[in-house]
C-alpha cells in the first residue's frame, strides 16, 4: 500500500521559514513526479511545485517562485518544499503528490497518490 506522509508543518512568523518532508512507502517514485500543492481555508487546492515532470523540472506557482524550492532525495524516496520568506497568504494545509497520470499536466486531477497534509500557518 503506497502511503505519503507529510511532516514539518507548523506555526511560523512572516518572513521566516519551514522545511516540509513527504516520506513515501509501499513503492519508488524516483522515476516518477512528485509535487505539492495546497489548500487555504474556503479555497480551491493550489498546485505549488513539482519536480521530475517531463514539461519542466522544478516547476512552481507563480505565487512561491523564488521563495519555495522542491527536492528530493531518491534514496530516501523523499522529497521535500523548503519555503523562504513566508507570507500569511502562505497559510494553507500543504499536500504531497507523487506520480503523474500523464504528463499534459500538473493539475490536481492529474495526480495519482496524495498525502493526508500538514499544515502551515505563517502569523502576520
Amino acid at each position: 500500500q503506497v502511503q505519503l506522509v507529510e511532516s514539518g508543518g507548523g506555526l511560523v512568523q512572516a518572513g521566516g521559514s519551514l522545511r516540509l518532508s513527504c516520506a513515501a512507502s509501499g513503492r519508488t517514485f524516483s522515476g516518477d513526479a512528485m509535487g505539492w500543492f495546497r489548500q487555504a481555508p474556503g479555497k480551491e487546492r493550489e498546485f505549488v511545485a513539482a519536480i521530475g515532470w517531463s514539461r519542466g523540472s522544478p516547476y512552481y506557482a507563480d505565487s512561491v517562485k523564488g521563495r519555495f524550492t522542491i527536492s528530493r532525495d531518491n534514496a530516501k524516496n523523499t522529497v521535500y518544499l523548503q519555503m523562504n520568506s513566508l507570507k500569511p497568504e502562505d497559510t494553507a494545509v500543504y499536500y504531497c503528490v507523487a506520480r503523474l497520470k500523464n504528463s499534459d499536466s500538473v493539475t490536481a486531477t492529474a495526480w495519482v497518490y496524495w498525502g493526508q497534509g500538514t499544515q502551515v500557518t505563517v502569523s502576520s
